[in-house]
């Protein structure tokens, strides 16, 4: 059966199918190979189509979005369970500490690979740019 796939060299890049691989962790290119060669480091090359991936800048981006999900996740529930059940402060601590770490944890390596998908498909910091010719004096 045909594939009905755009070939991997044309030059439109869908900018949702590259963020959905790079969230699960995937190749934004190809979808086959791994993404991340640990928990957040980026692998500098796709094992299965060899795309370069070392161009990625996330930085802190991840990280911000996490911190401002998990937040506006958990401090409306925080609130709702204590003028529900007014637990203690030890328990409010573990559970919602706890919680957030956890969501964090999950969060995060997702979150990158995402914006790793997004500069893929947007061709930002070198990716997929052609080499530029010197200029001639």
């Amino acid at each position: 059966m045909p594939s009905t796939a755009a070939p991997l060299d044309s030059s439109e890049r869908p900018t949702g199918q590259a963020m959905l691989r790079g969230a699960l962790g995937r190749c934004p290119r190809c979808g086959e190979g791994k993404l991340f060669r640990s928990f957040l480091k980026v692998a500098d090359h796709c094992p299965a189509c060899n795309e370069a991936l070392h161009h990625q800048r996330a930085d802190d981006g991840p990280a911000y979005l996490t911190i401002l999900l998990v937040s506006h996740l958990g401090a409306p529930l925080l609130l709702a369970c204590y003028v529900a059940w007014r637990p203690s402060a030890m328990t409010m601590i573990w559970t919602f500490g706890l919680g957030a770490v956890i969501l964090s944890l999950l969060l995060l390596p997702r979150i990158k690979g995402a914006f790793v998908g997004l500069q893929w498909a947007r061709r930002m910091h070198g990716f997929g740019a052609e080499p530029r010719p010197l200029a001639s004096s």
